[in-house]
Parts: structure tokens; sequence; C-alpha cells
């Protein structure tokens, strides 16, 4: 049975406080929903929402969120989402409907809580020196070492023969997917990869079942292919990290903001063998949204110079980008399996402190214009 909201709170969280793209229209302006989200609270100022995926990066992603839900300024109208932002996409949906924004941020701390306790079990844990030291990757660990080797020569049918994923037990207990499927207020998508096609394949807010989260986060070195109707998929980031077209076509807001977890730009070339293979992690997981907000750039630049005149069809979007891409740089891929609760909330501080400065400097250009200079991000 799904957990009520109870007083489950991170370390820091502190007391609740206050704090353009073209592209095609596809709005319906007698939708319920919408007309009646805006007669009841003109002053709010409506976004949707790009999470992407990373493991136990996620957090940062759920204090970013806790920040978000704790403005009553803000609302949201779609999410988009992979891997672990599709949980967190997933959960703050479910929250919200059943209890509001508190809902939200009380399940989110939930589930997050969740995962820290069933980490314990795991034998891939920092050692002493590392967490003495406050180092969070998992470098040093021997079991973590061990494991990287295994997983080279060993595929999960052949270590994990039941298909046990603990994630699937946390998600049953937490959402009422049955429900999660019929809010009006939110629309959720989620993108998984198809193994055989390799095709991205976006699960609408009428699809999202606990088989499509699981789906979304399938490293297929660590899980075997999620099978849903009779097609399997890994996880949404080889295709989608996340999938920017859902939010351009079937939502109504004007504004995107992406929570980034893998850095785009860093300061520094790589040169260990591990440095080099973190950074292929953060551009290869990046590619695909790196490709989509091309495009997108393409035809704002062509719309400014007046090269669209007359496409009626095409709306304006603005983007913005909520990121802290130095602090997390300094984690490395094998840190995104790191769940302690230390990490965990050390993530969630570093969201939180990440949004409440982008909510100072750029609330304003909400509604108004990008707050992201898309051509010498994206170009």
């Amino acid at each position: 049975m799904r957990q009520g909201p109870g007083t489950c709170r991170p370390r820091n969280s502190g007391p609740p406080r206050l704090g353009g793209i073209p592209w095609q229209a596809n709005l319906d302006r007698d939708d319920p929903t919408i007309s009646g989200r805006l007669e009841s609270g003109q002053s709010e100022k409506t976004v949707n929402l790009a999470l992407q995926g990373g493991g136990a990066h996620g957090a940062f992603t759920w204090g970013v969120l806790d920040r978000l839900l704790e403005d009553e300024r803000l609302t949201v109208d779609g999410i988009s989402a992979t891997s672990a932002g599709a949980m967190n996409g997933a959960v703050i949906v479910h929250g919200w409907q059943q209890g509001g924004r508190a809902g939200a941020r009380d399940l989110l701390c939930q589930f997050w809580r969740r995962v820290a306790d069933c980490a314990q079990m795991s034998p891939i844990q920092p050692n002493f020196f590392d967490r003495m030291t406050g180092n969070h990757n998992l470098d040093n660990s021997p079991v973590y070492q061990a494991f990287d080797l295994i997983t080279r020569v060993m595929s999960p049918y052949q270590m994990n023969p039941f298909d046990h994923n603990p994630l699937r037990d946390i998600l049953i207990d937490l959402i009422d997917f049955e429900a999660l499927r019929q809010s009006a207020l939110h629309k959720l998508f989620v993108s998984a990869t198809n193994v055989r096609s390799g095709k991205i394949r976006v699960f609408g807010p009428d699809e999202i079942c606990v088989e499509a989260l699981l789906a979304s986060a399938c490293l297929p070195t660590l899980y075997r292919a999620v099978e849903i109707d009779g097609e399997h998929y890994w996880d949404g980031g080889f295709m989608g990290n996340p999938a920017m077209f859902p939010l351009l076509y079937r939502c109504q807001a004007s504004d995107i903001m992406l929570v980034e977890i893998n850095p785009i730009r860093i300061d520094e070339v790589p040169t260990t063998a591990r440095a080099i293979a973190d950074r292929m992690n953060c551009i290869s997981f990046n590619a695909t949204m790196m490709r989509e907000m091309r495009t997108i750039a393409f035809v704002t630049r062509m719309l400014e110079n007046q090269q669209l005149l007359g496409r009626t069809r095409y709306r304006r979007i603005n983007f913005h980008m909520v990121q802290a891409e130095q602090e997390m740089a300094a984690f490395g891929v094998s840190s995104k399996l790191n769940a302690d609760w230390e990490f965990l909330t050390t993530l969630f501080d570093l969201g939180r402190a990440t949004a409440d400065d982008w909510l100072d400097r750029n609330f304003t250009t909400i509604g108004a214009e990008s707050s992201v200079d898309l051509q010498h991000l994206f170009f």
C-alpha cells in the first residue's frame, strides 16, 4: 500500500521560502484543465520540465524540484523525463495529485529515502577512507572495481537470472499508477530506447506504468531489457535525455526548463582513463538532446531573421536551464551507483541551492524570453 505524506525531510531543507524559441503550436484553448488553472491563479507562471537521467545524480534534480515546488509563483504543465528523471517526474505528478505541492515534496523525499535504504544492503559501497574524506566516487571501492570487470564479461541475463530490480517494489509501493494515468493537471512523458529498432519510444500520460519507468532506467549492463507489449527497451538516455518534442507538440506552456545532470561543457580535457570514461558517458547521454536543441536553435534563428513569416502554426518557446556543471563534473560516472544517503542529500542540497539562485536571477525571464544563449550553447 502506498505510504501517505509524512514528515520526511532531508537535512538543510529549511522552511518554505518564496523565492524564445518558436515551434509548432498545438494549443487547445478550450481545455478546462488549462483555462481553470489560469483563472484561479493569474499571477502564476507555467513551465514545462525536461528532466535528465543519471542514476543517483537524480538526487540533484530532487533538490531542484523541491525548491521549484516550494515557489507558488510557478506551476507545471508537462514533464518529459528519462531514467532517474522519469522516477522524479512520476513521483511529483502523483504526489501533487494526492496532496498538492507539499504532497509532491514529501513523496519525493520518501522515494529517495527508500532508494538509500535499499542501497545499504548493496555490497557496492564507498570505502571508509572515501567516506572520511567526502569522496563520493566509487573508483576506490574494490567491490565496485570487481563488479565493473564482471559486467564486461557477463550480462545481466547471467548475473541476474530472476530479473530482480529493487526499484520495482519502491515504485509500486509509492505510486498508484492507475490514478497517475488519470491525472489531468500534469502531462508526463517518459522516454525509453527500443532495443531492436534503436528508435526512441515515448510513453504518454495514459501509458505510464511501472514497466515504462523501469524501461526508461534500464542500463543494459545492469538489467535485462524490459518487455512491454512484445517490444524490449533499454535506458531512454541513449535516444532522448530527455526528449523535447513531446513538450513542443503536446503541451501548452511556452517555457521549457531543462534540469541538467550530465555536464555539456567541462573546463579541462580529461587525461586519465577514468576521467576519459566519465566524459564519454556525459557526451553520449547528451548527444540526442543536443541534436534536438540544435534544431530548435536553428528554427529560432530563422524566426528572428523573419524567414518564417506567415507560418502561423509556429509559436515562441522560451528555453531555460538549471545546472551546476562545475560541481556535477566533480562526481564521476561511478558515483551514479552511489545511493548512500549522505551523498544523496549532498546532491539534494546542491540542487536546492542551484534552483534558488536560478530563481533569483532568472524568474522574470519566464514567459518573456530565453535565459540561455542557444546559439552559443548548442552550436
